[in-house]
């Protein structure tokens, strides 16, 4: 059994400093997926004895920045997604684990939060599209695949409490609903937005494991009572090929116990995956 999670720290030193480090040593994982790292190599390092540490940070710092940390080493590791436009690092890291004879690619993503209207949506959705195209070649370079991380994107009303309120915001806008139609559906696609499109056939394993409820969700406005009530959206994903979703064995959110004991405004996701 292989135990993978993911979260985005919103800050790793500040996460660390509220209590991250016990949740990780506390909870039994092979591979862990970080989003929103913020951070440099030398930062990082102290904060993670004991793990293996694969870390992309953004070209600008206090931004973005993603990581992979692992109990056992990576035989491979790759951060181009094929954009050439414009600047992604810290957004993509691919890592290839040999468990077994099983070859397991893990790739932590950090998809940009958008702003509709600005320069900020073109590059979230140039990154979507990019998604969409590098998707089947990590199909074809292994069977069992988990892209992981903060995807900024809702996918249904069940995704999001305030879904009725937020159909014009970033984040559930339908242009942006329709890729995660076709990331998650089979055959010939016809998203919300009306655009059809071959599916890639990839398992939501937090939709598989919890199918017509709301949430659970995984990341709350840090204003309000948006935690207390449970507001929330569910953004954060672990994305599984068929193979690999085929042995998921279990999959939860680490929600904390109270706002007070929060150490990033989003939560973990969980799997085991029976490898």
């Amino acid at each position: 059994m292989v135990r993978i999670a993911s979260v985005n720290v919103n800050g790793v030193r500040a996460a660390f400093r509220k209590g991250m480090g016990d949740w990780l040593e506390a909870g039994g994982f092979d591979i862990v997926a970080l989003q929103e790292v913020r951070a440099q190599d030398e930062d990082l390092l102290p904060l993670v004895p004991g793990w293996h540490m694969l870390h992309d940070p953004a070209t600008a710092k206090g931004r973005a920045g993603v990581a992979v940390l692992s109990r056992e080493p990576s035989i491979a590791h790759r951060t181009d997604i094929g954009l050439k436009t414009f600047d992604t690092k810290g957004r993509w890291l691919e890592a290839d684990f040999l468990i077994g004879e099983t070859l397991l690619t893990v790739v932590s993503a950090y998809v940009h939060s958008g702003e509709v209207g600005t320069p900020k949506q073109d590059a979230k959705m140039r990154f979507l599209d990019s998604m969409a195209k590098r998707l089947p070649q990590l199909r074809k370079h292994t069977d069992h695949v988990a892209v992981m991380g903060d995807l900024n994107v809702g996918h249904t009303p069940l995704d999001i409490k305030n879904w009725r309120g937020n159909q014009k915001s970033a984040g559930f806008l339908p242009q942006e609903r329709s890729y995660f139609d076709r990331f998650f559906g089979s055959g010939m696609v016809t998203g919300v937005d009306g655009v059809r499109g071959r599916g890639h056939g990839w398992v939501d394993v937090g939709r598989a494991a919890h199918p017509e409820v709301d949430g659970p969700y995984t990341w709350w406005s840090q204003r309000g009572k948006a935690f207390d009530t449970d507001t929330g959206w569910r953004i954060d994903y672990q994305m599984a090929s068929p193979a690999l979703a085929a042995v998921a064995s279990e999959y939860r959110v680490d929600r904390y116990p109270s706002y007070d004991t929060r150490w990033s405004d989003h939560a973990p996701v969980v799997v085991d995956y029976n490898l």
